[in-house]
């Protein structure tokens, strides 16, 4: 029986006529309808008919997470007066309750994305709604691609919407314009009639260090449970607390000790017998309940008796590095469209009370958004399904934001990897059945290649352990967890075994052709039955070819990718040469990777399963200031053998790695003359005024012109030491303007030394910004004009009879006028036997005394 008072409750129902006749008219729309108002329960409802007068379709309903799924076809199911699985039916992996009278099917994106590319008609559907699009899963952003292309391609017939609680409804509408080019998709507005909520900030206390990575300050959990405690004195009813991971839920729970209130923690590792409990509300007249969630409660799901949200404004968020290929969770601030639906939690059945842990000051330099998981996370999967649609750049697709092209390269370098697309990107046939495993490429390559070395059910337990992470208190050996997951009976024990039991069915149905069940083309002999360390090694090795690691002699491991890692202390994994690592994480602080999960390996398994990163060959570079030349043999970063080669390194290899040198160290290393570091002042003097044909004699011009001036002496050289011997100057003369004639004009522009009134020949020097001519002013007496280089006055130091400085000009007529009269009245006294006349412009120039120069006379 129908349900009707409940249905009557639910605000989206004024909406619906309007979405109908948008979907006969365009068969596409945006329904935009605030969190509680019934989008993901009521309107497939009606899109399949089974309420009002629409007429009979058959829906599909995609969601972001398993628990969404379970709760929304549980919820219809319930409004509808049945049970799951009749009308009303979902789909998640390894778990099916729909039949043939199955008019409305909830499933998760990542399900829907597999049955698009198994059948991309999505033959028996009607409409499709996707929802929560706000989240930017990546999964969704697919799917929505995908059907676009369907629609456009195949089904102009199929109904398509897309369902939002926050997200930009206009630019999901320009991406869901309908097939006959008519203009966006109608956009369908449900107001919410919610109880409404009181928002209050609870600004944590001073010296909390923000978080990073996964680390979250322990100070502001004890803030949250304080809050938490806080608010249950204050209000009525149940305390929903967002946390933003597992680790701080059980932290916070432990804080919470004592407390008068149920403590439940909700999240998608709970044991689903957890998640229904919570689902379903507190029996009549029992304890009130604080639980603590993650962000899957932040959508699609109500939980019954919730009046207080606690929200701790943290949230996680992949990051991917992708020249090493470590992936990691990131805490960010919560978006305001996330803390918007958090706090929509709590006025589902009267006004709900909101504590924001930061300060209000803080709450305008959120970000709008969630981060689009497509511009952070690993595209290996996404850029199989894309090469498997047909559209391996993505260009095509009607995505809201296109993938970083680093992202993509090095998701196409994986798949090339295990052979998954070809070297157009496109898929090939081992990529097809790769994308039919429902895994992400490098696991589905584990299941594939694994099974033929060490056989199908190993295999996939390997995978399936690999495919969700274990709990910490299992350890951080793989094949320890794996001997726990066997013997255990919690919730991660029973989901292993179910996807185990999954994937070995589907390892047998996507088996290559001709391979069976090992002895394989590997090592595998080495993983009999009884050794589950090479097994689980081999296995991991197989999807994680770069984080093979080996062990340094100075402490930690070295893994092919070039990442440093190291093990907890105490770990039983600390001693061993060889290490496959499953899981591990980088922080921007850190210098090296946490291994989290690993397994043995040998070194025979870790060559053969990181075989396409072998390479062998001559290293020559620059290394402590000397040539180093070496046979290396590598797997990635991980030196096997290394033999040094001496003198018989290829030549052009050694010329190269000297004039790294020369980038690092300077032309210093050769051996420059006073005579030759003078004519390279002069060069970059004339550079510098006169420009071309003078050449540039700058460091980096000089080195990126060697095979012009440093050669035949730079290819005969083999080590530092045969730089030294090369005479700069010499070398030097090379770059001159031979061929036009105007090195001849050398001497003219740039003079080595400047004949002065008195005879003497003066050194210019060139160092400075301009020409120097350092001279005892006595030696300048009658010179009206100041002396020229290249059209340059220079810069006269005017010394006196010691050599010491008296005075600088670059204009001497104005010197002797207005200068000259104070430095003749300071040093005539001191140097009485020199001349000091009144007129200088007009005496007699002389190196030597007065006396002297009487007696010349």
């Amino acid at each position: 029986m129908i349900r009707n008072d409940a249905l009557d409750l639910l605000p989206v129902r004024h909406a619906v006529p309007e979405l109908l006749a948008a979907l006969a008219e365009r068969g596409t729309a945006v329904l935009h309808a605030p969190p509680g108002t019934g989008k993901t329960t009521l309107v497939p409802l009606a899109l399949a008919g089974l309420i009002g007068d629409g007429p009979k379709r058959r829906v599909l309903v995609a969601e972001p997470r398993r628990m969404a799924v379970r709760a929304a076809a549980r919820r219809m199911a319930w409004l509808l007066g049945e049970e799951v699985g009749g009308t009303v039916g979902f789909s998640v992996r390894g778990e099916r309750r729909a039949g043939p009278a199955t008019r409305v099917e909830v499933v998760t994106t990542g399900l829907l994305l597999q049955r698009l590319q198994r059948d991309p008609e999505l033959a028996g559907v009607d409409v499709v709604l996707l929802d929560e699009c706000h989240e930017r899963h990546l999964d969704a952003d697919t799917a929505l691609a995908f059907l676009v292309d369907v629609r456009a391609a195949l089904r102009p017939e199929l109904k398509l919407i897309a369902a939002s609680a926050t997200s930009d409804a206009e630019a999901w509408a320009r991406l869901l314009t309908a097939v006959d080019g008519d203009g966006p998709a109608p956009i369908v507005r449900s107001e919410g009639e919610g109880h409404g909520y009181a928002v209050r900030f609870a600004a944590p206390p001073a010296g909390i260090r923000p978080a990073h990575g996964t680390w979250v300050d322990m100070a502001l959990l004890r803030h949250v449970a304080a809050t938490v405690r806080l608010a249950l004195e204050r209000h009525a009813g149940d305390v929903l607390c967002f946390l933003p991971g597992t680790g701080e839920i059980a932290r916070t729970a432990g804080l919470l000790a004592g407390v008068d209130a149920e403590v439940l923690q909700l999240h998608g590792r709970a044991p689903a017998a957890v998640q229904d409990a919570v689902l379903r509300g507190a029996e009549p007249g029992g304890r009130r309940r604080v639980v603590l969630s993650t962000s899957v409660a932040e959508s699609s799901l109500t939980v019954p008796g919730v009046r207080i949200v606690v929200d701790s404004g943290l949230a996680r968020e992949p990051r991917m590095d992708h020249a090493r290929g470590l992936g990691s969770l990131a805490t960010v601030p919560v978006s305001v469209a996330a803390a918007t639906q958090r706090a929509g939690r709590s006025m589902r059945e009267a006004v709900g009370t909101v504590y924001r842990c930061w300060a209000e000051a803080e709450d305008g330099s959120r970000a709008r958004f969630p981060s689009p998981e497509i511009r952070i996370a690993d595209l290996t999967d996404f850029a199989l399904r894309v090469a498997c649609w047909g559209d391996p750049t993505a260009e095509g697709l009607a995505l809201l934001d296109a993938p970083p092209s680093g992202a993509m390269a090095a998701a196409r370098s994986v798949l090339a990897a295990v052979g998954a697309v070809d070297e157009d990107g496109r898929a090939t046939e081992r990529g097809g059945r790769l994308s039919r495993l429902g895994l992400h490429p490098r696991l589905g390559r584990a299941l594939l290649d694994g099974a033929a070395e060490v056989g199908v059910r190993r295999a996939a337990e390997v995978v399936a352990l690999l495919s969700e992470e274990p709990p910490r208190e299992y350890g951080d050996d793989l094949a320890a967890a794996w001997r726990s997951a066997r013997r255990g009976e919690d919730g991660y024990a029973a989901r292993w075994k179910a996807e185990a039991r999954r994937l070995e069915r589907s390892a047998g149905e996507a088996a290559e052709p001709g391979r069976g069940a090992g002895p394989g083309r590997g090592p595998g002999s080495g993983a009999g039955a009884g050794n589950e360390d090479a097994v689980a090694g081999l296995v991991t090795a197989l999807a994680f070819p770069e984080r093979v690691a080996r062990a340094r002699e100075q402490g930690g491991y070295l893994m092919v990718s070039g990442s440093g890692a190291r093990i907890a202390e105490g770990s039983a994994l600390r001693a061993t040469p060889w290490l496959a690592v499953a899981v591990a994480d980088r922080t921007a602080r850190d210098a090296t990777a946490r291994v989290r999960l690993a397994a043995v390996v040998d070194e025979g398994t870790a060559r053969w399963a990181a075989g396409h990163l072998r390479a062998t060959g001559e290293e020559v570079h620059w290394e402590d200031g000397d040539v180093v030349a070496r046979s290396v043999d590598r797997l990635g970063a991980v030196e096997l053998t290394v033999r040094p080669l001496g003198s018989g390194a290829e030549p052009a290899l050694v010329r190269e790695a000297l004039l790294d040198g020369l980038r690092r160290e300077g032309l210093g290393l050769l051996r420059w003359s006073r005579e030759a570091s003078e004519l390279r002042e002069r060069l970059a003097f004339l550079y510098a005024q006169v420009g071309e044909p003078w050449p540039d004699v700058a460091d980096g011009a000089l080195v990126d012109r060697a095979g012009e001036w440093l050669e035949p002496e730079l290819s005969r050289a083999a080590r530092r030491a045969d730089l030294g011997r090369i005479d700069a100057g010499q070398a030097l003369r090379r770059l001159l303007p031979w061929a036009t004639g105007e090195a001849g004009r050398l001497d003219e522009l740039a003079p080595e030394r400047i004949e002065v009134p008195s005879g003497s020949r003066i050194r210019v020097e060139y160092g400075g910004g301009r020409p120097v001519l350092a001279v005892k002013l006595q030696e300048m007496f009658g010179l009206a004009e100041t002396p020229r280089v290249a059209g340059v006055p220079v810069l006269v130091h005017l010394l006196s009879p010691a050599g010491r400085p008296a005075a600088v000009t670059a204009d001497l007529a104005s010197f002797w006028r207005e200068g000259y009269r104070a430095v003749r009245a300071e040093l005539r006294g001191r140097y009485p036997k020199h001349p000091w006349p009144e007129d200088p412009s007009a005496a007699e120039p002389t190196r030597h005394t007065s006396a002297r120069l009487r007696r010349e006379r």
